[in-house]
């Protein structure tokens, strides 16, 4: 399994996403906020903010929460936030996908360039290296949702178009104008998911060895804690053995 799905499980077992619970609340909360700014401010009706909400409850958001994300985007007085793509290359020669939202283009820039430096890496332009990754959605599962066999075929069924299964779970792939059917479709087979978001899949990836990762995860981890940063893809490939060294 390539670095998309590795960084996940790597952070999981770490516990970050328990440490930074308020983090992680805040950053699906703006993505929220954004959402039902751009569109409607009813889920039914706003394909994009469905999947927030869908995604917010994923991770536990309480519903106040997420009401109150929504009522934000309707107040009028709140934040602009302005969404930018960062591209860079981290240690090793790995493609780095940085997706923020932003009040102040300047501090963020400033701040994802500064990090990229500090941790071996050069922040690029935009383009440079977007085209070793493909616009995806992306839907996970533990294990319990069933085995191989049956995750694929109801992935067939739903509309996606891959599936990756491991003793951790299952990740499906779909294109992602198809996220919110496929979706749907596998949560009326599978059940409720773990995850339901647009991501960035790589197309090839870069192999890093124990020194190669841990320099790469400290990049990652650096990026991720920052407010601006909602979410850090990268097109690493490790092997069991090293991953079990981390």
């Amino acid at each position: 399994m390539a670095g998309h799905s590795k960084w996940a499980n790597i952070q999981h077992r770490k516990g970050r996403q328990d440490a930074a619970r308020s983090k992680l609340f805040s950053k699906l909360a703006k993505e929220i906020t954004v959402a039902a700014k751009m569109g409607d401010p009813d889920p039914d009706k706003n394909p994009r903010l469905r999947l927030a909400v869908k995604e917010a409850k994923s991770n536990s958001v309480p519903k106040d929460v997420i009401q109150r994300a929504i009522d934000k985007s309707q107040a009028g007085d709140g934040d602009n936030y302005e969404e930018i793509r960062y591209e860079g290359y981290g240690p090793g020669g790995v493609a780095v996908i940085v997706e923020a939202m932003t009040d102040n283009r300047n501090r963020t820039a400033s701040t994802v360039r500064s990090t990229f430096g500090k941790h071996g890496g050069n922040l690029g332009e935009t383009g440079s290296v977007s085209f070793l990754f493909e616009r995806k959605g992306q839907v996970t599962y533990s294990a319990e949702a069933g085995d191989a066999d049956t995750v694929m075929m109801a992935a067939i069924e739903a509309g996606a178009e891959d599936v990756e299964s491991t003793e951790e779970g299952h990740v499906i792939w779909c294109a992602d104008t198809d996220l919110n059917e496929v979706s749907t479709a596998l949560e009326a087979d599978l059940g409720e998911s773990d995850t339901t978001k647009l991501a960035w899949r790589p197309t090839t990836t870069t192999e890093l060895d124990l020194d190669g990762m841990q320099k790469l995860m400290r990049l990652m981890e650096a990026l991720d804690d920052d407010d601006d940063v909602q979410t850090v893809t990268a097109n690493f490939e490790t092997s069991d053995e090293v991953m079990a060294q981390l």
